[in-house]
């Protein structure tokens, strides 16, 4: 179903950029038809006894290939930049990422996470838990930097047993003499995809969901 689901999103968003693309070449061809037929009846009204002169004809058409000129040009900047955007993306797949989210994932390796305050803090305290919302194990860190941070779980659980692998989620607390300092919990997935949206390129990291270049808060 989400295939399914995914499949028409996309099929969508692809005749509705035809479609704006379409509007657009007819707004073009619209105005330029709009600016022949106001020359047109111009000469054909004109006073015989004041004819248009060559100079200005010519100021009116050259006003004209400006106009069509600048449109193109719009045209060929907004596609390189499509381009340059759709390169960029492409070149973060396969790559590890940090994207908003509580969830942390044991494998055999360890468990990457990352977090983010929005001020230093003298004492910050990651806590994992299971499915079930129970504490496992606990992360502290000291003398933290505002900005972004990542860290590793070796999977030890607070009574040194060896967690089992899978799903976790984490909870962050953080402080500064005492006082709370806010911030936000990141969780790590590797770039499987780039998807080509309605309003440009997006990401999909793993099964983490649909991602914007700007929602990656770091690349490891």
């Amino acid at each position: 179903m989400s295939t399914y689901d995914n499949t028409v999103s996309q099929t969508t968003d692809f005749y509705a950029n035809l479609r704006r693309q379409e509007s657009s070449s007819q707004k073009t061809e619209s105005e330029q038809s709009r600016f022949l037929t106001l020359l047109t009846t111009q000469l054909r009204n004109q006073d015989p006894m004041n004819p248009l002169e060559n100079a200005e004809l010519t100021s009116q058409l050259a006003q004209m290939s400006t106009v069509d000129g600048i449109e193109r040009l719009n045209k060929m900047v907004t596609s390189l930049l499509g381009t340059q955007e759709i390169s960029d993306n492409a070149a973060l797949v396969g790559r590890g990422v940090l994207v908003e989210g509580k969830g942390l994932t044991l494998t055999e390796a360890g468990a990457i996470g990352g977090f983010e305050l929005d001020s230093p803090a003298d004492m910050v305290t990651l806590t994992v838990r299971d499915a079930n919302g129970l504490p496992v194990a606990t992360i502290e860190l000291t003398n933290v930097e505002a900005g972004g941070h990542n860290y590793m779980w070796d999977g030890l659980a607070a009574d040194g047993s060896q967690a089992a692998e899978g799903a976790y989620s984490v909870t962050m607390e953080a402080s500064l003499d005492g006082k709370p300092v806010t911030g936000k919990t990141l969780e790590f997935g590797f770039v499987t995809s780039m998807i080509r949206g309605p309003s440009g390129a997006d990401l999909q990291v793993g099964a983490l969901g649909i991602f914007k270049l700007g929602d990656i808060r770091q690349i490891l």
